[in-house]
């Protein structure tokens, strides 16, 4: 495990030894200032944006049902289209 994490460090070494970098020129610093901060505010409007649009969390609410002694049935309908009786829909009988 120490001889490849040591390949690795070598390798990483290397490729950045080789890696030329460009020559700095400095003709319009003020350009690089406004966009960095226009970067900036570009991304904190889009944090800001994705944190306020997420629901955050909300715990599971009581969901109401029919009263203790009520249930709920289906009735027989009669379809006169192809003559038999059919399931209704779904109906609250509370006793």
């Amino acid at each position: 495990m120490k001889i490849l994490a040591g390949l690795i460090t070598a390798i990483t070494i290397a490729v950045a030894a080789t890696v030329a970098p460009a020559p700095a020129e400095a003709r319009c610093v003020g350009c690089a200032v406004g966009a960095g901060v226009a970067a900036g505010l570009i991304g904190g409007a889009l944090i800001a944006g994705a944190a306020q649009a997420s629901p955050g969390y909300y715990p599971p609410g009581y969901v109401a049902g029919p009263r203790p002694g009520c249930y709920y049935t289906r009735d027989r309908v009669w379809d006169p289209a192809y003559g038999v009786w059919r399931r209704g829909p779904k109906v609250l009988v509370c006793p």
